[in-house]
């Protein structure tokens, strides 16, 4: 497959670039600033603004599927998730690309309550904002009309720097579940395989899923 991975510089989404050319994808990476980037050999490295639709038309063109794995840390989140989810929306539906996965966040996600992780209790409220942020991106994929869209969330957090290198461990291994579930961890590398299993083969269908440890 062609697929484009928006956001492709961060741990998300170069874990989901390396996926696709360990399965021999042809991959646009999409990043704000090429320069600021290497790849590995056989992938386009290529400017883009995930929140302008014309942008998203122009690197997404020719391609099968997308990934969005984008963020920007410096914006106001419910500025950026909403502005970035019309502008693939719009962009995609402009080059024919009707495929859309899309990293998500766990606490926008039910917990077996049925009840958002962000709102039950004790979950942490400083980061409520971008999680906030998050679900007004998902809201606006919800209401969208023709794309065929997924929206798959780590069921807790990912495996971070400082939790030794499970972060990159590549098992082989996860689950699809509904709910979210604070104390699971899984490693950007078992997460991207659920990002490209979902590209490739679409079990979901404009629907949010968590993708637990395996």
């Amino acid at each position: 497959m062609n697929i484009v991975v928006f956001g492709a510089g961060g741990r998300a989404g170069r874990q989901a670039v390396a996926e696709a050319r360990r399965r021999g994808h042809r991959i646009t990476a999409v990043v704000r600033d090429p320069a600021a980037h290497g790849g590995p050999a056989g992938v386009g490295i290529v400017a883009g603004d995930v929140t302008d639709p014309l942008s998203v038309a122009r690197t997404a063109v020719g391609h099968g599927a997308a990934i969005s794995a984008a963020v920007d840390l410096s914006a106001p989140p419910a500025e950026f998730f909403t502005a970035s989810a019309r502008a693939l929306i719009t962009g995609l539906a402009e080059a024919e690309v009707d495929r859309l996965v899309a990293v998500g966040l766990a606490s926008v996600m039910p917990g077996p309550s049925g009840t958002l992780l962000m709102d039950g209790p004790g979950y942490p409220n400083e980061y409520r904002s971008f999680s906030l942020g998050h679900a007004a991106g998902l809201e606006e994929l919800r209401t969208s009309s023709g794309l065929n869209w997924a929206y798959m969330a780590p069921a807790g957090d990912f495996v971070h720097d400082d939790q030794g290198d499970r972060g990159e461990a590549r098992t082989g291994r996860y689950r699809i579940t509904e709910h979210g579930d604070p104390a699971d961890r899984i490693s950007y590398a078992d997460f991207a395989i659920a990002l490209l299993d979902e590209a490739e083969s679409p079990r979901h269908h404009g629907a949010a899923v968590c993708v637990r440890e395996g």
